[in-house]
């Protein structure tokens, strides 16, 4: 087990690395860096400048290494707008996006699974029909759209719940339902198909015939079986939330990371860009290793 987390270790080392190499060279590729920190109206002198306090003069291999080093220890540069470091911007707003996704994620698990398994332990009947429905809608209606009739409807015509903003419980209910859309309909759909492809092995047949009954065969064997599939689903799921919080954030003015990146786009404020993407692709790879210690803990095979 300890070389098999090791491995996995290593693997998330490994992508981080080639996420910072990828922000260094996509800045580069993107044109002269220095025009894209740079405010408009920024005369020749001042981007010269520029170029030279931030060290674009340097060879490329120069500026990686320089890169690198103070990447891994969170330095990012400041920000243009803000004038002070584009990681503890970032920083500020990660209880915010972690806050809704973790709550899209309680949605997605706590809804999703039992769905799943009341269409598959019903197959056929009424409730597997609804239970397809929704996973298909789920998959199929974007985020923005459903967020907006959310809004509309719960917001504007009831006045139920506000909206937009990070407050009370109230302020969350929408933009998590929200994300966990999709989320849920995956679940759903996936523990369907797992279900019904677990609860036709001959085990369960015998577990039949012994005189044990549904509930004990349902929670002990079928689902422990099919939670293999689950806890990767998991794994991806979490990384896929922490991405589509970025559009929610917008649509409910929620003040979290994926807020905060697109206002700087649009401020060129690339600090900030840089030092969010980097976080982002460090959840995305967190989540994704805690997903195959689990993986490997639930199934001992995998960790030949």
């Amino acid at each position: 087990m300890r070389g098999y987390l090791l491995g996995r270790l290593v693997s998330g080392i490994i992508v981080i690395f080639l996420a910072l190499t990828a922000v260094f060279f996509m800045v580069r590729a993107s044109g002269d860096p220095v025009l894209l920190f740079a405010p408009l109206d920024t005369s020749l002198e001042g981007i010269e400048a520029i170029r030279e306090r931030m060290g674009f003069n340097d060879p490329l291999v120069v500026q990686y290494a320089r890169f690198i080093g103070d990447a891994v220890q969170g330095d990012f540069g400041d920000s243009t707008r803000e004038r002070r470091p584009a990681m503890e911007i970032v920083l500020e707003r990660l209880p915010a996006t972690l806050q809704l996704g973790g709550v899209a994620l309680l949605i997605s698990l706590t809804v999703g699974i039992p769905l799943g398994i009341l269409s598959a332990t019903r197959h056929g009947s009424g409730w597997d029909k609804l239970a397809r429905v929704i996973s298909v809608a789920g998959q199929a209606v974007p985020g923005f759209w459903l967020g907006l009739l959310l809004i509309l409807f719960f917001s504007v015509r009831l006045n139920w719940l506000p909206t937009s903003g990070r407050g009370g419980f109230d302020h969350i209910i929408l933009p998590s339902v929200t994300l966990a859309a999709l989320s849920t309909a995956r679940y759903a759909r996936l523990t369907r198909s797992t279900m019904l492809d677990v609860l036709g092995q001959d085990y369960i047949r015998t577990a039949k015939a012994k005189g044990l009954g549904d509930r004990i065969i349902l929670w002990r064997h079928a689902l422990k079986n099919a939670s293999v599939s689950l806890i990767t689903l998991t794994g991806l799921e979490i990384g896929r939330l922490i991405e589509g919080a970025v559009v929610v954030e917008q649509v409910f003015a929620w003040p979290g990371m994926g807020r905060v990146t697109v206002q700087a786009l649009l401020n060129r404020d690339f600090a900030v860009v840089m030092a969010a993407v980097v976080l982002f692709a460090a959840m995305y790879t967190i989540a994704n290793l805690l997903a195959d210690i689990a993986y490997g803990w639930a199934n001992p095979q995998v960790r030949l």
